[in-house]
C-alpha cells in the first residue's frame, strides 16, 4: 500500500527547515539574512522555469499564453522588490554583528541570477568562468550561454508573423550583447501600429525590463542603506559596481521606438 502524501512530505518540510543554519546562533538577525536569500534563490528558480516556458510558447506561436507567463514573472518581480523592505528592517549595526562571518560569500556568486541575465540577453563570459568546471552552476551557465535568449525567441516569433526583420538580427550570435537595431525598430513601429496582439506582447517585455531595473535600483539603495560605500563581501565593489548596472535596458529597441511612434 502506497504511503499517503501529506503536506509535510510533499513539500519536504523537514529538509527545508533544516537548511537555515546560521554560522553563529548568537546573532539574532543572521536567521533573517539567510531566509531572505534562500527565498530569493527559490524565486530565481521559479522565474527561470517560467521564462524557459515563455520562450517555448513563443516558439509555438502561442502569444496569449506567453503574455500570461510574463505576467506571472512580473508578479514575482514585485515580490522580490517587496522582500527588500523586510531586509531593510535590519539596521547597519545589526548586519555588522555577523557580516565578517560571510567571509568570501557574496550575492555576485548567485549563478541563478546570472542565468536570469543570460536568458534576457545580458551575457558575459566571465560570469561562466567564475564557476569551476563540472559544477552544477557551470554546467547550467554553459548551456544558457549557447542558448537563444528570450529576445531571440521573440524576434523569430515576429518573423513567423510575417514581419520583415533584418537577417543579421534574426541570425545574430546569441552570445553577443543585444544592440539597438534601426531595422528592428522600424519593424516594431509597424507592430505597434498594426497588431494589438503582438504590441501587447511587446509591452509585457517592456514591463519585464522595467521590473528588473526597478529591482536593481532597490537593491542598490538597500546596499547603500546597509553598508554605504564600503566594498561588498567577497571583494566586490559593492554599491559602486551595482550603480553601473542601472539604466541599462535588456531590450533597448523597445525603449528607442517610444520617440518614433
Amino acid at each position: 500500500m502506497r504511503e499517503a502524501v501529506t503536506y509535510g512530505k510533499y513539500l519536504r518540510i523537514e529538509e527545508l527547515l533544516g537548511l537555515q543554519q546560521p554560522r553563529d546562533e548568537v546573532e539574532h538577525d543572521e536567521m533573517l539574512f539567510i531566509i531572505i536569500h534562500q527565498v530569493y534563490e527559490l524565486w530565481f528558480k521559479e522565474m527561470l522555469h517560467e521564462l524557459d516556458y515563455c520562450r517555448r510558447l513563443l516558439e509555438e506561436d502561442d502569444a496569449h499564453r506567453a503574455q500570461h507567463t510574463l505576467k506571472r514573472v512580473l508578479t514575482i518581480l514585485k515580490v522580490l522588490v517587496a522582500q527588500l523592505d523586510i531586509l531593510e528592517t535590519m539596521t547597519p549595526v545589526e548586519f555588522l554583528t555577523f557580516r565578517e562571518r560571510l567571509e568570501s560569500a557574496s550575492g555576485f556568486q548567485s549563478d541563478q541570477f546570472r542565468q536570469l541575465e543570460f536568458v534576457i540577453g545580458r551575457k558575459q563570459r566571465a560570469s561562466v568562468e567564475r564557476f569551476p568546471e563540472g559544477t552544477r552552476a557551470r554546467t547550467a551557465l554553459e548551456r544558457r550561454w549557447s542558448e537563444p535568449t528570450l529576445w531571440d525567441a521573440f524576434l523569430r516569433f515576429l518573423d513567423r508573423e510575417g514581419y520583415d526583420l533584418p537577417e543579421a538580427d534574426l541570425h545574430r550570435d546569441v552570445t553577443s550583447p543585444i544592440r539597438p537595431s534601426d531595422g528592428i525598430q522600424r519593424v516594431l513601429v509597424e507592430v505597434y501600429r498594426t497588431s494589438p496582439k503582438s504590441s501587447e506582447l511587446c509591452e509585457r517585455l517592456v514591463d519585464l525590463d522595467e521590473g528588473l531595473q526597478e529591482w536593481r535600483y532597490r537593491h542598490v539603495k538597500m546596499v547603500e542603506r546597509t553598508i554605504g560605500a564600503k566594498p561588498g563581501t567577497g571583494g566586490s565593489a559593492g554599491s559602486r559596481y551595482l550603480r553601473t548596472t542601472l539604466n541599462d535596458p535588456a531590450f533597448p529597441d523597445l525603449w528607442e521606438i517610444r520617440t518614433r511612434l
